[in-house]
Formats: structure tokens, sequence, C-alpha cells
């Protein structure tokens, strides 16, 4: 027979896992009778984990929100998911200076089956990402400045900013964690515009005493990326692909570029610094394409499509490697 004690921490199990349960469903699922369960919710609640009864036909126990978190029960699964995250995290920077995310790694680690402890250690050894965390310190927004952002976005609070190049009093519309960097998108009162404010940039946040109405189906993501895909660089391009487009919105990222459809096949819009290194990218996309404008662009990718043909042509040269030759590399089409 199960340990007494054993049935009280799967209780709590149970009710951490559902919003609520009635004591017959509770009994069934513990096998013992609805007298014990009633015993066990005091158990819990002498441990200072608070455990609501509702009484009546369609009464039930709960977990109320405490001071304090109580004992989280893990499955094994549940237990790597969260660690994996919080390292996850932790290499993105997406949390902040605090050292809470490794404290709490730290604590679940130590509870661990001594096996299970060993083969998540391994695996996170071995985790790469592709994506790092700025190594600009001050990117750092802190805790208490993310919880005022999203407690003031979900109520539709306007707030007065402390901003570094002025105040500004905005409509906070979302959080967005982009290129290492945290953004509040909001609508700018003195601009009359959404704008993107860094979070780092951010010295104080107050709520006006104001709400607003946001607009319906904003995505806030979507802002960032058309943003960044529209820096005022040098030069503005515009290229015509003979491809699906979904292929090209899987290879060309949101923040590089805008990707349309049109009646000739799929347009990419964008503003680049260097033309070679665009035509580099288009010619990566292993795809016909014309390009529109500017007409600069037509000639960076000749000049990069004749570098190509001269790396092809190396291998017919006599030295170490002679006995390795390539096919041609046909131009990419101007």
């Amino acid at each position: 027979m199960p340990h007494p004690a054993s049935r009280v921490l799967a209780m709590l199990e149970l009710l951490q896992a559902h919003r609520r349960m009635t004591g017959r469903d509770l009994a069934a699922r513990l096998g013992v009778d609805e007298r014990t369960v009633r015993r066990y919710a005091a158990t819990l609640d002498d441990l200072g984990i608070p455990v609501t009864a509702d009484r009546g036909r369609y009464g039930g126990y709960r977990l109320l929100p405490g001071f304090k978190l109580p004992p989280l029960m893990l499955t094994d699964e549940e237990a790597v998911a969260v660690v994996l995250g919080l390292v996850a995290a932790g290499r993105l920077g997406l949390t902040t200076g605090s050292p809470a995310a490794a404290t709490a790694e730290a604590k679940i680690t130590r509870v661990l089956p001594p096996a299970l402890a060993e083969r998540l250690a391994a695996l996170r050894a071995s985790l790469g990402l592709t994506l790092r965390a700025p190594r600009d310190p001050a990117a750092d927004p802190g805790t208490d400045l993310l919880l005022a952002l999203g407690a003031a976005t979900r109520a539709r609070q306007v707030i007065a900013l402390t901003y570094r190049s002025g105040p500004r009093r905005v409509d906070p519309y979302g959080l967005v964690f982009h290129s290492g960097r945290w953004y509040l998108v909001a609508h700018d009162h003195h601009h009359g515009d959404v704008r993107s404010f860094r979070l780092d940039r951010i010295a104080a946040v107050e709520p006006a005493g104001e709400s607003f109405e946001a607009p319906p189906d904003f995505d806030a993501v979507a802002h960032v990326t058309r943003q960044w895909a529209g820096l005022p660089w040098r030069w503005e391009v515009e290229v015509l692909l003979e491809a699906e487009i979904a292929e090209v919105r899987r290879r060309v990222p949101a923040a590089v570029a805008e990707i349309t459809e049109d009646p000739r096949g799929v347009l990419l819009r964008c503003r680049a610094e260097s033309l070679p290194g665009m035509a580099h990218m288009l010619a990566g996309l292993g795809r016909p394409f014309t390009v529109l404008r500017p007409a600069e662009l037509r000639t960076a990718v000749a000049e990069h499509a004749a570098r190509l043909a001269d790396f092809a042509r190396r291998g017919d040269l006599p030295g170490p490697r002679s006995g390795v030759r390539a096919e041609p590399v046909p131009p990419a089409r101007p």
C-alpha cells in the first residue's frame, strides 16, 4: 500500500495539474474515500499550501494563490522541459541580470533522480544554439521593467516613459525580443505613429491614469520585422523571384526583406547597404530572378557570377588539386 504521505503529494500534483477537482474525482484517482481526501486537504493546509474546499453538489478542491510558491510536483518530462527552457532563455538573452534563472535551474537539478540528472547534464553540455545573447550587459532591461510593461500592455493602460531621447507618452501594444534586445512596440502620442522603443533605453515607467483601445489584431512582431527590413540603408531593392512564396519566406527572414505575391512571381523588397552582399544572398537562393531596381544591383550580380565562374575554372588548373573538376556554374540571371 502506498504511504499516506505519498498520496498527499499525489493530491498536490493533481491540484496543480487541474484548476479544480471534485472530492469524488480525487478519491477515485487516489484510491481512497472522500473523508480521507478531506483529511489530505487539511494536511496540505497545515503545511502552508492553501487548499480551499467548495461545498455543495458542484463543490470541489482547488489551490489558492499564496504569498509563496508551493512545492511543485513535476514529471521527468516536465522537469526536462523546464530546465531546457531556462538554459535556452539564458543563452538567448531572454533572462534578465538577476541570477533567478540559474538558481531555479540548480534547485530543480538537485532534486532530479540521479540517472535523469546525469542524462540531462550530458544533454545540456552538448546543447548548441545558433542565436546568442547580446554581449552588451546594458541591453538587459531588468525584471521589474518587463513586468511593469507587460501589465500595462495587458491592461491597455497609457504609460509615461522616461526615455533616453526624452519623455514619451505611449499606448503599449506589445513586447518583442529581437536580435538579442527587448523592444516595446507602442503608439507614440507625440509623433502620432507606432514606434519601437528599446527597453534598455527606458529609465522609468509610470501609469498615466488613462486607458486606450488597441488596433484589432495588431501584430507587434510583424511591426518590428518590417521596421528592420525597411531600415534607411543606402539602396532600395526590388527583385522578382521565380519561386514559391512559402519557399522564399522560409529562406529569407522577415527582418531582412518584405516578401509579397505578384502576378509575375514573388516580389522581394528591402533596403541594403551592400549590393555585393545582396547579390550573394540572391544567388544563394538558387532560383531565377530579375532585378527590378537598382540597376547597380545587376552589375553586382554579374560580378558575383564572374567570381563563381572563376572559382569553377580553378579545377582545370595544374596543381595539387588538378584531379578535381567542377561543373560549370551558369551566371545568375541579370
